[in-house]
């Protein structure tokens, strides 16, 4: 028997990464899982790849339409969702006084925006079956500054904020909701730090960077039975960084 057998999942920004490694955690465990994305043919390809337990849905995450038509026909085809992975997310560069106003809006629009409208629709939907559990990916910018990245640290210190006071209403109709928040992880968004990357993974005192598996692995702790009782903290994956 797997951990998720007759779950439901949602994981946005499931076509490749961190969600992409979720995603088939989940479906090795026994859930059906929805992976949605903006990267429409990468995402067909993994849900392809991952067999008929698994669906891709195109999604935009910082559009209220699009979630509620996403939440809608999940609802409608599996009668519940059990388990929602908030992973959708991007990264840049930049300090403060190098952002531009049109650049904080789109990172705080995916970042923030969009986990605010997932916990809202979905929890929901959970909060009515009485049971459920929310993992909103972070990151360890969400626990310290991070001078070199100021609006990506703004949206994964206002994710922890927001886990925190989801799990406060959510916790006596049975959803939980928790924070993952990884160091520096081998995927394609390492690409972001350009040269400044062999600097960054000098400072993690195991030596090496993680593997999405090793993060999925502490998403699919969360989203199981095994976590009963975590709701309202941080699952720190980084390697000792800010230990």
């Amino acid at each position: 028997m797997g951990q998720l057998d007759g779950k439901v999942a949602l994981i946005t920004g499931g076509a490749r990464g961190q969600g992409a490694a979720e995603a088939a955690r989940f479906v090795a465990e026994g859930a059906t899982v929805y992976i949605t994305d903006v990267l429409d043919d990468v995402g067909e390809a993994k849900a392809a790849e991952l067999g008929d337990a698994a669906t891709y849905l195109h999604h935009d995450v910082t559009s209220e339409d699009e979630w509620a038509g996403v939440v809608a026909g999940i609802v409608e085809a599996q009668g519940h969702i059990d388990i929602l992975v908030n992973n959708a997310g991007i990264f840049m560069m930049k300090g403060a006084a190098d952002t531009t106003l049109d650049e904080w809006n789109r990172m705080i629009a995916i970042n923030q925006t969009g986990v605010f409208l997932g916990i809202r629709d979905v929890g929901k939907v959970m909060r009515d079956r009485g049971q459920g559990s929310i993992i909103n990916i972070s990151s360890i910018a969400g626990l310290s500054g991070a001078g070199l990245a100021h609006a990506y640290a703004a949206t994964k210190w206002a994710v922890r904020g927001m886990t925190k006071s989801a799990a406060q209403e959510f916790a006596a109709d049975g959803v939980r909701v928790n924070s993952v928040h990884p160091g520096i992880i081998e995927t394609p968004m390492l690409d972001e730090f350009g040269e400044a990357l062999p600097m960054v993974k000098e400072r993690i005192p195991m030596g090496r960077t993680a593997s999405a598996d090793e993060v999925a692995n502490v998403v699919l702790f969360l989203a199981s039975s095994e976590s009963s009782y975590c709701s309202g903290h941080e699952f720190v994956v980084d390697g000792a960084m800010r230990a």
